[in-house]
């Protein structure tokens, strides 16, 4: 009996020591979600007082309830440029968080896969084929859309038909994680082709307007953008938390995920048509902007683990993040001069490329 009692509270010390463990654990990471959630506040109250015109803190608080000489920069340029940021970047980082979930590879993203150049070539036909924009150089923006829909419509077209490639070559046994990674880059040259192809035959003006378009560039967002930005993310983003434990369940493998009764088929079908969707809207709207799906979701990973309840609203704020302090990079850089933010996020995101490319030939 009294070896009996001994093993019972044996056993309830070592639950109990797991039980601690692992609020612990969550306790972490709700605080590193925390610390995003300040780090993003911080940035991004300091992104609408950086640029060519300094902006005191005061005046930015000011400018928000009444009429001051920087009313109009605060509230029509540096806080939709701000706030397209936020959007912008939760969207890619939640896009690359479930691509590398779906195809089992941590070098998956929107802009390594060609989804991206996809929808830029979408965009692309939309403006050149059925004129749904022109370029000028008045005012803040150097692209005037006509048609919203159509370029969005555009967009996500090309963007599926990269997806429907990618999801062809994943269901293939022969083909490898980084053989996919490959096929995604091979696509993104055709799709950059297709879109020089189309260039080469269309009006000066036209040419323009694409071109600008390739740049990944938040001054292009307006309201109206960061609205339809921001009502196409959110719906999508709350069906991908609903499917956190199935993404979870995915990475043992797919016997165990069919086992526990995941429709992986479908799962993978609707996560990568999502992930094209907000990709598209990000692309119709701001241009290519690359890595910050490979980067956010990476880093998050690295320190909080591989748990799809913490990664997907994580990747999403740390998405965010980084794209905010990208732009505040692009507007310091060459100061006046404002860089398109995807150079920078280009520049970020090639070494840690390289990075993983290295990492995961190491023995």
């Amino acid at each position: 009996m009294e070896k009996l009692n001994l093993q019972n509270r044996e056993s309830e010390y070592i639950k109990g020591h797991i039980v601690h463990t692992y609020i612990h654990l969550v306790k972490n990471k709700l605080l590193f979600g925390i610390l995003l959630i300040i780090c993003i506040v911080f940035v991004f109250v300091y992104s609408i007082t950086s640029g060519s015109l300094q902006i005191p803190l005061s005046n930015v608080f000011s400018s928000l309830v009444s009429e001051n000489e920087f009313s109009y920069i605060v509230n029509n340029i540096r806080l939709p440029r701000s706030v397209a940021a936020v959007i912008a970047g939760a969207a890619l980082g939640v896009a690359g968080c479930v691509m590398q979930n779906i195809l089992k590879n941590p070098l998956a993203s929107p802009f390594t896969l060609g989804v991206s150049h996809g929808a830029a070539f979408g965009a692309a036909v939309a403006i050149i084929v059925f004129n749904a924009g022109t370029s000028h150089s008045i005012g803040n923006e150097s692209v005037t859309i006509f048609n919203v829909y159509a370029v969005i419509i555009a967009a996500f077209v090309g963007a599926a038909c990269a997806v429907i490639i990618i999801l062809f070559l994943s269901f293939l046994k022969n083909i490898s994680p980084d053989a996919i990674v490959l096929a995604g880059v091979a696509m993104g040259s055709i799709f950059s082709a297709a879109t020089m192809f189309l260039q080469y035959f269309a009006a000066d003006f036209q040419v323009a307007a694409t071109v600008f378009w390739t740049f990944g560039d938040l001054g292009k967002a307006g309201w109206v953008e960061n609205v339809l930005l921001a009502g196409g993310f959110i719906p999508v983003i709350i069906y991908f938390y609903s499917q956190r434990w199935n993404y979870n369940a995915l990475l043992w493998n797919d016997d165990v995920a069919i086992s526990l009764g995941v429709n992986i088929q479908s799962l993978r079908l609707t996560g990568m048509l999502l992930s094209a969707f907000i990709v598209s809207l990000c692309t119709a709207f701001l241009g290519i902007i690359g890595f910050i799906g490979l980067i956010a979701p990476h880093i998050v990973r690295m320190l909080i683990g591989n748990d799809y309840r913490f990664l997907i609203p994580y990747s999403a704020l740390f998405g965010a993040l980084l794209l905010l302090a990208s732009d505040c990079i692009a507007k310091l850089i060459l100061e006046p001069v404002i860089v398109p933010v995807g150079i920078v996020t280009s520049l970020l995101g090639a070494p840690l490329f390289f990075y993983l490319l290295i990492a995961r030939r190491t023995p």
